[in-house]
C-alpha cells in the first residue's frame, strides 16, 4: 500500500510513525510546503524550551526508514492537487495544521502595531512568512492578549535577560531587535478569570521565577478563590495555589524582585473592544477593554459585557486568542465555522481514502503528545480500512512516480531528506561560530541554493 502524508509536523511525522511500525509492507511519502520539516516543533516552540524539540530524533529516525520518503518545498493544492494524490496513493492523509490566526474582529486591530501572536513567534523562530516582521520594540509597554502558554512564551521572550536567549536558537535579527528593546512591562489579559486560565503550571513557574522580573498579580482578583479551589482537578487547584501565593507576596519577600527592573502581570475579566490609534492615526497606542462578569463557574463560565470599559495605554499589541486551520484544496470537505476537514476517526466525511490528523482534524489544541495519540487513531483507521478492504489495493499505484513527473511538468523540484540534512548541518555550523546551537535559515531561496537546487 502506498500511502502519501501532507504535512510534515508532529501530527504527519506521528502517523507516518505509526503506519510504518504497524504494517510490514505500507509505503510512506510526506509532502512540506517548505523545505524545512518539522513544522510547530521549529517553529511554535519557544527557543529557550529546548527539551520540547528532542522528538524531532524520531522523527528523523521515521524519514530515513526505507519505506518513508520526505519530499520539501512541494506545496499541495498549488504544485500539485488533492485529487492527484488521490490518483497515484491508496490513502491521502492531510496533517497540514493550522497555518492561520484566529481575528479578534475589532476596530483597529489592523493598525500598526498590533500583531497576531501567531506571526510574532514564526518572527522570532524563523518562519520565512514571518521574517521581516520588524516589530517596533521601542515602547515600555506590552499588552498580550490571551492566557494561554503562547502568551507566557511570548511574554518570557520580551523580557528575558539577553544573555539568556543568545544560548538558544532564537534568530540572529530577533536577537538584535530584542538587544534595542525599550519593552519594561508584559500584561496579559483575559476575557474570564483566574480559574478559567489556560497555561500551565510549568510555564507560570517559569515565568515568576525568571530573573530581573517582577509579578504584579491583584490580591482583589483572587479574592474567596481558597474555598472555590478545594473541589477542582489537582492541576487547576496546584495552579490556583500558585497565582494566589505569588498575588499576596509582600514586595519585601522577594528582595531580588522587588528591585527588579522589568515587570509581568495578569489581568482578568477584559474583553478587548477596540484598538486605539494614536492622534496621528498611525499606529496603536492603546485597548479599550470592556470589563466583564462570569456566568456560570469552571471551564464553562461564560465572559458577559457589564457596561464599564477601561483603556490600557500599550504600544504594541500581541493578540494570543488561537490559531486556525485554512482549506487546502476546494476537493476536501472544510468546515469554516470550527475551522476543521470533518471526519469520524480521521476518516474525512464523504471522501473514502482521505484522512485527516492533528489540528485540522480537530482544532489548534493540545501539546505533542496530544497530537501524538490524535494521530495515532488516524493511523490506525487506515490500518483498519487497509485489513477491511475499504481501500482497495489490488490496484496497484505510482506513488510519487506519478506526483514527480507532475511536478517536474509544473517547475517543482522537491527537496529530499539528505538535502534538509545539509542545511541542518549548515544551520548548526553557524550556530556553533556564534555559540548557539544553531542558527536558523530564514529565507528559503537561501536554503535551496545551500543544496543546489
Amino acid at each position: 500500500p502506498r500511502v502519501c502524508v501532507v504535512g510534515s509536523g508532529p501530527a504527519g511525522f506521528y502517523t507516518a510513525q505509526h503506519l510504518l511500525k504497524h504494517h510490514d509492507l505500507i509505503q510512506v511519502d510526506i509532502y512540506e510546503k517548505l523545505p524545512v520539516p518539522f513544522g510547530l516543533v521549529r517553529f511554535g516552540v519557544a527557543p529557550d524550551h529546548p527539551e520540547v524539540k528532542n522528538v524531532t530524533k524520531t522523527f528523523g529516525q521515521t524519514a530515513r526508514s526505507e519505506r518513508c520518503k520526505y519530499y520539501g518545498n512541494v506545496t499541495v493544492g498549488r504544485d500539485v492537487t488533492v485529487a492527484e494524490l488521490q490518483q497515484a496513493y491508496h490513502a491521502v492523509v492531510l496533517s497540514y495544521g493550522a497555518e492561520d490566526n484566529r481575528t479578534l474582529g475589532i476596530p483597529g486591530e489592523n493598525l500598526p502595531g498590533v500583531y497576531s501572536a501567531r506571526a510574532f513567534v514564526g518572527w522570532y523562530n524563523g518562519l520565512p512568512e514571518n521574517r521581516d516582521l520588524k516589530p517596533d520594540l521601542s515602547c515600555e509597554t506590552v499588552l498580550i492578549l490571551g492566557h494561554g502558554n503562547v502568551a507566557l512564551d511570548i511574554a518570557r521572550i520580551l523580557l528575558s535577560p539577553l544573555d539568556l536567549l543568545r544560548k538558544t536558537d532564537i534568530t540572529e535579527c530577533s536577537l538584535a531587535a530584542l538587544a534595542c528593546s525599550k519593552v519594561k512591562r508584559v500584561w496579559l489579559a483575559g476575557r474570564r478569570g483566574p480559574l478559567q486560565v489556560a497555561f500551565t503550571i510549568k510555564e507560570l513557574r517559569e515565568m515568576i521565577n525568571l530573573p530581573g522580573t517582577q509579578p504584579v498579580l491583584n490580591p482583589a482578583d483572587f479574592t474567596g478563590l481558597e474555598n472555590a479551589v478545594k473541589d477542582i482537578p489537582r492541576p487547576r487547584k496546584r495552579l490556583t495555589e500558585l497565582m494566589i501565593k505569588t498575588a499576596l507576596q509582600k514586595p519585601g519577600e522577594m528582595a531580588a524582585q522587588a528591585a527588579a527592573p522589568r515587570q509581568w502581570g495578569l489581568k482578568f475579566q477584559r474583553s478587548p473592544q477596540e484598538v486605539l490609534p494614536t492622534a496621528d492615526g498611525t499606529r496603536a497606542r492603546g485597548v479599550r477593554m470592556a470589563l466583564t462578569r462570569l456566568e456560570g463557574s469552571g471551564e464553562s463560565a461564560k465572559a458577559v459585557p457589564t457596561g464599564d470599559v477601561e483603556e490600557l495605554e500599550c504600544g504594541l499589541v500581541l493578540s494570543s486568542i488561537g490559531y486556525r486551520s485554512l482549506p487546502l484544496d476546494p476537493a476536501v470537505p472544510f468546515d469554516s465555522q470550527r475551522g476543521i476537514i470533518p471526519n469520524s476517526m480521521g476518516r474525512v466525511e464523504g471522501a473514502p481514502g482521505l484522512y485527516c490528523s492533528g489540528w485540522v482534524k480537530r482544532g489548534p489544541t493540545g501539546v505533542i503528545i496530544t497530537t501524538m495519540n490524535d494521530s495515532f487513531d488516524t493511523a490506525q483507521s487506515v490500518l483498519e480500512d487497509l485489513r477491511g478492504g475499504v481501500l482497495d489495493v489490488s490496484v496497484s499505484r505510482e506513488g510519487f512516480g506519478a506526483v514527480g513527473s507532475i511536478l517536474s511538468s509544473r517547475g517543482v523540484r522537491p527537496v529530499s531528506f539528505s538535502d534538509w540534512e545539509k542545511i541542518d548541518a549548515a544551520e548548526v555550523a553557524r550556530g556553533k561560530a556564534a555559540g548557539k546551537p544553531r542558527e536558523k535559515i530564514v529565507d528559503p531561496q537561501e536554503m535551496l541554493q545551500l543544496i543546489g537546487h
